[in-house]
């Protein structure tokens, strides 16, 4: 078995023939699935925010985001957000800080789209993940009713960048 704590990981862009073993993970640790057409959607969007985590030459985790339009989580601007859909880390290869370095590499590549601020949702009961997302500076913002297919709630976590850029806000149209 391989020690993970001596051993450092790489993180990449996701290429589309990654495909299979990010689904895989994603199948095998979130209730949350998504068809590869997804996937490859948010790929084609923003390359620079999907990202796979790699150990030993095997991707053991990846992070898939968007950057969208819309009024700032902190004031009335309109700004551009980055939004963390999907992150994951195969079981075996969890607590050893892979989720929290996807989650900023994804927040870095997010912001050289323009993003100035994050935001996800997460399950309520993953206390785990939850805990993470604060860990990194994440807020919750508030608590979204039945947000899951099966009827569960989200909390939204949203958190600033910490260097926002005036050029980076949306103008008004």
């Amino acid at each position: 078995m391989i020690d993970v704590m001596k051993v450092n990981y790489k993180i990449r862009e996701f290429d589309p023939k990654d495909i299979d073993v990010v689904m895989t993970i994603n199948r095998s640790t979130l209730p949350e699935n998504y068809p590869s057409q997804f996937f490859l959607g948010l790929y084609y969007h923003a390359p620079k925010a999907f990202l796979v985590a790699i150990l030993d030459e095997v991707i053991v985790g990846y992070i898939m985001c968007r950057v969208e339009r819309g009024i700032s989580s902190f004031g009335k601007l309109p700004v551009k957000k980055g939004h963390i859909v999907s992150v994951a880390v195969a079981t075996e290869y969890r607590h050893r800080g892979i989720g929290s370095g996807l989650i900023k590499a994804g927040m870095e590549g997010m912001h050289s789209y323009g993003a100035v601020e994050f935001f996800l949702e997460v399950r309520k009961a993953n206390e785990e993940a939850v805990s993470v997302y604060e860990s990194l500076g994440y807020e919750l913002k508030r608590i979204l009713k039945g947000y899951y297919r099966d009827g569960a709630d989200a909390y939204l976590m949203v958190k600033k960048h910490p260097k926002p850029l005036e050029e980076d806000l949306v103008e008004e149209v």
